[in-house]
């Protein structure tokens, strides 16, 4: 059996799933405290958005996307995220058994990473699945939907056309929901960094493909593209669930990056 072993554990989120269960038990305890439509939280997504920046900076974004995808009860979680590291063309999927994370390891499913390969020509590129930009949703699904299969999808010369096709064939499965993680702007000023979210947020909420382009920056723009053009295809209706930066965790207002969520839902 292969294991696609954890390599940002101890760096990205703690190594520790005592630690984790922690952190995810506060951040769901502020939302209780604090949430003002308490409708979103009966929301059943059948895609998500989500950051994938260090836990401290960007897991409570993550965490109420991930808290509503629990209400899908699926079976199956595709990942599909931005390689940061490694140059590759195209899509790769991963071909190992598991995947190991600190909550305990989730099963990845081979059957449907196999007609993944033979439908849309996706390939296998082993170096680049020591990724963080989907390695950090995984403890989210082992928590919130332990007993689920995953995929993982790195990708990085793609076109987005590609990816909907993907994305679309993947919906036609009601046991199975996508993840597309990405964060936005990046090293700018607090004024700065809002401004140029703000496109983004917009462009996700509206979905807009024609204002995502005016100015979003986001390193998984590719993927935010991708799952826009299949929402509207799919007659999914877009909700945004959170924003905030990396200056809400440090202080530093001088170079921050952005972080949403936001949940897709017929």
């Amino acid at each position: 059996m292969t294991i696609r072993k954890d390599a940002v554990a101890g760096q990205f989120y703690p190594a520790s799933k005592e630690e984790i269960e922690t952190m995810f038990n506060h951040y769901n305890n502020i939302i209780d405290d604090s949430i003002k439509e308490k409708s979103i939280l009966n929301l059943k997504p059948r895609a998500i958005i989500v950051p994938h920046a260090g836990y401290i900076y960007s897991a409570f974004t993550a965490n109420i996307a991930f808290r509503l995808l629990k209400n899908s009860n699926a079976k199956c979680v595709v990942v599909i995220g931005p390689s940061h590291h490694i140059y590759l063309n195209g899509t790769s999927v991963s071909e190992f058994d598991t995947f190991e994370t600190p909550m305990g390891n989730l099963p990845i499913n081979t059957k449907l990473v196999n007609e993944l390969i033979k439908k849309f020509g996706l390939h296998f590129q082993a170096d680049a699945h020591s990724e963080h930009s989907t390695e950090v949703q995984m403890p989210f699904v082992k928590n919130y939907l332990p007993d689920a299969s995953v995929i993982e999808l790195v990708y990085s010369n793609e076109d987005p056309k590609n990816l909907v096709k993907v994305i679309n064939y993947l919906l036609k499965d009601e046991d199975t929901v996508v993840v597309i993680s990405t964060d936005l702007s990046h090293y700018y000023n607090i004024e700065e960094a809002k401004q140029l979210d703000s496109v983004c947020l917009d462009a996700v909420s509206n979905l807009n493909l024609s204002e995502l382009h005016e100015g979003c920056d986001a390193c998984g723009k590719i993927g935010i593209e991708a799952m826009l053009i299949a929402a509207k295809e799919n007659g999914l209706e877009s909700t945004l669930l959170d924003y905030r930066t990396s200056a809400d965790a440090s202080g530093d207002k001088s170079q921050v990056v952005g972080y949403m969520s936001a949940a897709f839902s017929e």
